[in-house]
């Protein structure tokens, strides 16, 4: 009989052990998968914005957007950034007139062409200096001191700052915490507003089964059926194929 209630001491000791380790974990599973889930979605965020800081300048010089990814990355190798360095602005007078930027640049750039022709030379700071002083339509226009070079750049190298080079860029198209899954990517080039403008429209997304997926299940499931309930994408995106949002995260 003694031996018994030691027996049932211990199971009950066991017992009371076992619903203080459930009770402890049913509290610490859910804040341990928050903080892991915080902790990736930085990356996660970060390559979204990579590929989005690349689609906008694939869609400024092809006038659409990029729907895979490999494209984009060769896109990113192999193609200049243009930028155009500017002195001296247009006043309101100037532009009150209807002088405007494009008319500007292509005064200067005429004239440019023809001092070049006559000079024979090439160095930008003295074609300049001699179209200021004598060009008639140059100073017609008030044109005067006014400069505008266009210059390419390495297109990875100004967009990410020396972060990536050619050979690692394609790093920005896979998802973190995963066995390099790609994000996945939708573009809608035909879209058309009501008022019948056509807006080139780009989604980019990372479900939570593909980052989250070697977390506690029950979590990532249960997350995943809030935000459907929610009407909401169960993961991370930027953009929509639906209607235009400037390519928002849905973080932001």
């Amino acid at each position: 009989m003694k031996n018994s209630k030691v027996l049932y001491s211990i199971f009950l000791g066991i017992a009371c052990i076992f619903l203080v380790y459930v009770c402890i974990d049913s509290v610490v599973t859910p804040i341990r998968f928050e903080q892991k889930r915080a902790e990736r979605e930085v990356l996660v965020v970060k390559n979204l914005v990579n590929i989005r800081a690349a689609e906008a300048e694939y869609k400024l010089i092809n006038g659409r957007y990029q729907g895979d990814l490999d494209s984009l990355v060769l896109f990113l190798q192999n193609t200049p950034k243009k930028e155009v360095m500017k002195e001296g602005s247009l006043t309101d007078k100037q532009l009150e007139a209807g002088l405007t930027e494009l008319k500007a640049t292509r005064i200067l750039e005429k004239a440019l062409a023809k001092a070049a022709a006559k000079l024979k030379i090439e160095d930008k700071d003295q074609l300049y200096a001699y179209i200021w002083e004598n060009d008639r339509d140059v100073q017609s226009n008030g044109l005067s001191g006014f400069r505008r070079d266009t210059i390419y750049k390495n297109m990875i190298e100004t967009l990410y700052k020396g972060e990536y080079t050619a050979e690692n860029i394609d790093q920005i198209t896979y998802i973190p915490y995963t066995n390099k899954l790609r994000f996945e990517t939708e573009v809608n080039n035909d879209y058309t507003t009501s008022q019948g403008i056509k807006v080139p429209l780009i989604e980019v997304r990372a479900h939570y089964n593909t980052y989250l997926a070697d977390l506690d299940n029950q979590e990532r499931v249960n997350l995943i059926d809030k935000e459907t309930k929610l009407e909401h994408y169960p993961g991370l995106k930027i953009g929509s194929i639906e209607a235009p949002n400037n390519n928002a995260g849905n973080w932001e």
